[in-house]
């Protein structure tokens, strides 16, 4: 048994040895050009010759269509710009009306807040909220310079935020994310306490669903 293991082990080297000298005889070139390749390549050369003899043989038709071809593309462009141009109306438009947040979910009325603060002249406007951002749901740069950061918290009319969100704001708008504008900022109205206190000696500016549609409307830039 030993003697035929052997012998199978002796032809499976024999085998692999020859496979290494057919393998080493008929390298693969790493990178090579394959047949598509060079039938793309072919059939593009044809083309350009084509279009090239178009060209010299009858330059005047070919000034048209090239003019053709471009006022073509510039009316599209035209087309398309104005499209966006009315939608970025018609956004806009939604955006004035406070009513348009009651049917939002958590992260639109944060986008809608973030184009808020767009119109309003605010730059460099990320919307970071989600699982882990410890209270920052919009930052952004206010036109005179300052850091804003702003909570989110979108509610029916009738549900009010109460002091214990305000408070938690409260201890990391600043010391963790260095706000120097600090907006807790909700559709609804804010729980009458503690809370609003808190913020008042804290320097947090709450908006709440009045001040919000008044901003929206107007585009009032928060101090």
């Amino acid at each position: 048994m030993a003697r035929g293991f052997g012998r199978t082990t002796e032809g499976g080297a024999a085998a692999a040895f020859g496979a290494d000298r057919r393998s080493a005889a008929w390298p693969v070139a790493a990178g090579r050009p394959t047949a598509g390749f060079w039938c793309c390549a072919v059939v593009g050369f044809v083309l350009l010759r084509m279009v090239i003899d178009f060209v010299q043989r009858h330059p005047y038709w070919s000034a048209l269509l090239v003019s053709l071809v471009v006022v073509a593309a510039a009316t599209v462009g035209l087309v398309v710009s104005k499209r966006r141009a009315r939608e970025r109306a018609d956004q806009a438009q939604r955006d004035r009306l406070i009513e348009a947040t009651e049917t939002m979910s958590g992260p639109e009325f944060e986008q809608w807040f973030a184009r808020i603060l767009v119109a309003s002249g605010f730059r460099n406007v990320t919307v970071c909220g989600g699982s882990g951002d410890r209270g920052a749901d919009v930052l952004a740069v206010a036109p005179d310079g300052r850091r804003v950061v702003a909570q989110c918290k979108r509610q029916s009319p009738s549900n009010r935020v109460g002091s214990a969100a305000i408070q938690r704001f409260a201890g990391t708008c600043r010391v963790i994310h260095g706000g120097e504008i600090c907006m807790l900022v909700t559709n609804s109205f804010f729980t009458a306490g503690d809370g609003i206190e808190i913020a008042r000696q804290l320097n947090i500016t709450l908006i709440d669903r009045n001040a919000l549609e008044v901003w929206a409307w107007t585009g009032w830039r928060a101090a």
